[in-house]
């Protein structure tokens, strides 16, 4: 016997089922018997678009004696409790793997949006994932450039490490993750991506579609896209579908791969209402109390292993509730990952793109991916001396603010003069424009220029005759 409540069906008189197994869920003809089977020989979802009843699947979120309680992957509308029949395969969720996936446009499910066939590979996995042993991870190194100057230059990604984009509403979030999937590379190695959106309306969807075009049409794109109107419980399995393509690529094809994954708030959100269906105590801001070991679960699943070519590396996007950093999702996320890029309104209300806050955003591993030998020697040099330059602008203008413009000294004028050749010069880019490294630092020598040489102390004196040229 089953019942429906909500996104979930509770099913009665089932034995021997174990958390997240695979479910066929099946309404039967008027005159076939209703009730509940056991084992089945697969796990994998089958197609259907029936959103009125016949097959539809689902995972086991909890038993107790012999009652299940199923979410329905494909939602519970039109699903009458009458004549169902839920089968359990004994198995959880697993999805097929391989390079099949490489120019493929599916939905959160992995079924195709592209008018393709099914995606099959030779090999399957489950979603959940396999942890990896703290043992065989390699420390990430060597750099993911990704065209964006603000990212390269002052915040540099390294393969393997994980690192989200802060917003708020209204920003380009998105246009900026789609642009960074679109651009990204690893230099001549085998390099691809994959990006997991969450939560999309039809005509966001259609853009990110078009951003990365160019990239899917050359095969190195995985796209999925889970459309806002999609049941909430699919959108709690994308981002692991994501990350289990994404792991076979690099651990079993030797690629370095670079997973997007965006709106995270949307994701932390499907999870909550879940949690809310299943009856659990909520905890702060009414998300589950095991909001941050959930999220662990996505983020640890990136890095690189010892005696493997590939690397997964991760730039979760997520906005901030109200603009509110201490939110449970930015909050939750910061202790998990290794620094965060943050987008700023004032940027973004001068016309700049993309708004990166140079100030507020951090990269705790770019010493290991940037600098002699990696990608330029004097690039560390000069990330750190225009960060510094920043500070010593917005406590300039902080100033002015208090005893007006025209009492700043020379040396003030000076910075403020550097913090707009900055915005202009170095951080300002089209949307469609990826800039080569050389030509960024070039861009941030040009900047620093503004500025009086004897305040560029955390310059070799050699260093800065070699690019701003020898004092007369």
């Amino acid at each position: 016997m089953a019942r429906v409540r909500g996104p979930l069906v509770v099913v009665t008189g089932a034995g021997a089922v174990g958390w997240d197994e695979f479910a066929d869920i099946q309404v039967a003809a008027p005159d076939e018997p209703t009730g509940t089977t056991q084992p089945a020989d697969t796990g994998k979802p089958a197609d259907t678009d029936d959103a009125a009843g016949g097959e539809r699947h689902g995972l086991v979120l909890d038993t107790a004696r012999d009652r299940v309680l199923v979410q329905v992957l494909e939602g519970t509308g039109g699903l009458r409790a009458e004549g169902m029949r839920v089968t359990f395969s004994g198995a959880p969720l697993r999805v097929p793997v391989g390079t099949a996936w490489l120019g493929r446009v599916c939905d959160g499910m992995g079924q195709p949006l592209d008018g393709g066939p099914p995606v099959l590979g030779g090999a399957d996995a489950p979603v959940a994932g396999v942890p990896l042993n703290p043992v065989h991870r390699e420390p990430p190194a060597e750099p993911v450039l990704t065209g964006v100057s603000a990212i390269d230059a002052l915040t540099t990604l390294a393969r393997g490490q994980k690192l989200p984009i802060f917003s708020r509403a209204g920003l380009p979030h998105l246009e900026l993750a789609a642009q960074i999937a679109a651009q990204a590379s690893a230099g001549d190695e085998p390099f691809c991506v994959v990006f997991a959106a969450m939560g999309l309306t039809h005509t966001d969807a259609a853009a990110v579609r078009e951003t990365l075009e160019g990239r899917s049409a050359s095969g190195e794109l995985v796209l999925l896209l889970n459309l806002a109107d999609a049941p909430v419980i699919e959108r709690t399995l994308t981002p692991r579908i994501a990350l289990t393509v994404a792991e076979h690529l690099a651990f079993e094809e030797g690629r370095h791969v670079l997973v997007v994954m965006g709106d995270m708030t949307s994701y932390c959100e499907a999870l909550r209402e879940v949690s809310a269906a299943r009856g659990e105590i909520p905890a702060r801001r009414a998300y589950p109390g095991y909001l941050y070991s959930d999220l662990a679960s996505l983020y640890e699943r990136c890095g690189r292993v010892r005696g493997r070519p590939g690397s997964v590396t991760l730039v979760p996007v997520l906005t901030m509730p109200g603009g509110d950093i201490t939110h449970p999702v930015p909050d939750l996320t910061g202790y998990i990952t290794e620094g965060q890029i943050v987008l700023s309104d004032e940027l973004h209300a001068l016309g700049v793109y993309p708004p990166v806050d140079a100030l507020e955003s951090l990269s705790r591993l770019m010493r290991k991916a940037a600098g002699p030998g990696r990608t330029r020697g004097d690039h560390l040099d000069v990330a750190a001396q225009t960060t510094a330059a920043l500070a010593g602008a917005r406590r300039a203008r902080e100033l002015g603010e208090l005893i007006g413009a025209d009492a700043l000294s020379d040396t003030d004028r000076h910075y403020l003069d550097f913090e707009r050749a900055c915005r202009q010069t170095l951080i300002a880019q089209e949307r469609t424009e990826s800039r080569p490294l050389e030509r960024t630092l070039d861009r941030a020598w040009r900047a620093l220029s503004a500025l009086p040489r004897r305040e560029l102390t955390m310059l070799p004196r050699e260093m800065i005759d070699d690019h701003l040229g020898r004092e007369p």
